[in-house]
């Protein structure tokens, strides 16, 4: 069924550096499965999406906001959050509003399609493809923890990825640590 299908493992693998009970925001979140996974882990979930359908079934979820965030206003003009979470979605120009988004402390999570997929399927339009390193060039004022930029078996897509923290000011003079597993 839609909206049941099981969240990222790229975004399993990096929720760790949610802070515990920090808010989430899904863009683009569809039916939820990514605000679910965090909704069942103690998160405040907000998810925004255009789709009627997909804003009814995350209702129960948390905060649902219904905007075409592609020809309209931020709906969350100056609010962060301890996590930006993005999945199978790009539009050039929210980039900067959705690093801008994520409180100090907070993580972006970031995974969607990247040129070259053009050759294995769709999406396969260039507005809808990351270029090589566009990602890192987004998240540049981020302390970027992992990235990957690369092809992906199954199913078959190229994909870039990645997580990244926006320091807190009060850094300590040992450099903060973000483990690159949920266990180390």
């Amino acid at each position: 069924m839609h909206g049941t299908e099981a969240p990222s493992a790229w975004v399993r693998r990096w929720s760790h550096l949610v802070p515990t009970g920090g808010s989430v925001l899904d863009v683009a979140c569809g039916h939820g499965r990514h605000m679910r996974w965090f909704a069942q882990r103690g998160h405040a979930v907000t998810g925004v999406d255009r789709s009627p359908e997909a804003i009814e079934s995350v209702l129960p979820l948390g905060r649902a906001v219904r905007a075409d965030i592609e020809n309209g206003p931020w709906p969350f003009e100056g609010e962060r959050f301890d996590a930006v979470v993005v999945t199978n979605y790009l539009w050039r120009a929210l980039l900067p509003t959705l690093v801008a988004s994520v409180a100090e402390g907070g993580v972006l999570v970031y995974e969607t399609f990247a040129d070259g997929n053009q050759s294995v399927g769709k999406p396969s339009r260039p507005d809808f493809l990351l270029q090589p390193g566009e990602l890192l060039q987004a998240a540049a004022g981020l302390h970027v923890v992992a990235y990957e930029d690369g092809f992906c078996d199954r199913p078959e897509r190229f994909v870039q990825r990645l997580a990244a923290v926006r320091k807190r000011p009060e850094t300590p003079v040992l450099p903060p640590r973000y483990p690159l597993d949920a266990t180390g």
